[in-house]
């Protein structure tokens, strides 16, 4: 399978984002996942074959499951302009049609375990975007329980930065900061529960929100897939270790590896990082849409 890069459409001209490429249609969006993969801020030169294909999948099943309100309108793509039904070859799979929205400027980012950059600040600080946490804590703990932990919306190529709800506050409004806080934790321990009941933890996910033109607030963007999530194997989960994760956890320690000073263009990935970042997609997928 050869990896889908980048999509053209004779009439549009989309805005390119890190993975998606997305299309004006006037009244609503056509997000679409492609197979470009990013880390370090960087997108790779090379994609992973079929990964827009199974992200967009898999957020369409939390969508069904677990999330109203959002902003999808259909994944038929019937439903799209006819230019991009005479690419169906392209589109099908990866395209999701989106209600237009404001959207928050808040990454809000839920964790039930210390890890990442949680796991870097606490052991600055003792504390993860303001939240106070236990003195004894060490990587990839369980949380007493979990928190919302913010982050700003970066621009392109430049890191999110963690703050504190107060800071959420200040950007969007109280009304606003605490009706994003308890959606996300809310769909998070939803999701989380789910997920354990196949095998797998949820360790922390990222969700994104928009406001409608008449002021109401949805769930925008993609939802719980390795990209904004982790998800971690429960049974090798050793705490005081980095576990692995069904993500592109494989190619990141790759990359530290190489020799690449992450300033430069990437390096080219093997067939082998290709690969085995494809197989994490497809077994993550695998394990939480199985019935």
């Amino acid at each position: 399978m050869t990896p889908i890069l980048s999509t053209d459409v004779p009439g549009y001209t989309p805005y390119r984002g890190k993975v998606r490429d997305v299309y004006d249609l006037g009244e609503t969006l056509a997000l679409v996942a492609t197979d470009r993969i990013s880390a370090f801020d960087h997108v790779m030169p090379d994609g992973i074959p079929g990964k827009g294909a199974m992200l967009t999948a898999l957020s369409n099943f939390w969508l069904d499951r677990l999330l109203p309100p959002n902003h999808r309108v259909s994944s038929d793509m019937d439903d799209l302009p006819e230019a991009f039904r005479d690419q169906r070859e392209v589109f099908e799979g990866r395209t999701m049609l989106v209600r237009k929205t404001t959207v928050i400027p808040v990454e809000c980012v839920v964790r039930g375990y210390l890890i990442g950059s949680g796991w870097s600040d606490y052991r600055k600080t003792g504390m993860v975007c303001g939240n106070a946490l236990p003195a004894d804590l060490k990587k990839a703990d369980k949380l007493p329980e979990a928190i919302f932990t913010p982050a700003t919306k970066a621009e392109a190529g430049k890191h999110d930065e963690n703050i504190t709800y107060d800071d959420v506050v200040k950007l969007v409004g109280a009304e606003t900061a605490e009706e994003v806080r308890r959606r996300s934790l809310e769909m998070y321990h939803a999701a989380a529960e789910y997920a354990a009941e196949r095998g797998i933890i949820l360790a922390d996910t990222k969700f994104e929100f928009g406001k409608l033109s008449n002021g109401d607030l949805i769930l925008i963007d993609e939802v719980l897939t390795p990209d904004s999530s982790r998800f971690w194997p429960a049974e090798s989960v050793v705490v005081g270790l980095s576990p692995p994760s069904f993500d592109k956890q494989y190619l990141r320690d790759w990359l530290d590896n190489s020799g690449w000073d992450k300033a430069s263009p990437p390096p080219h990935l093997p067939k082998h990082v290709v690969n085995e970042t494809a197989k994490k997609y497809a077994e993550a997928l695998e394990r939480l849409t199985k019935a």
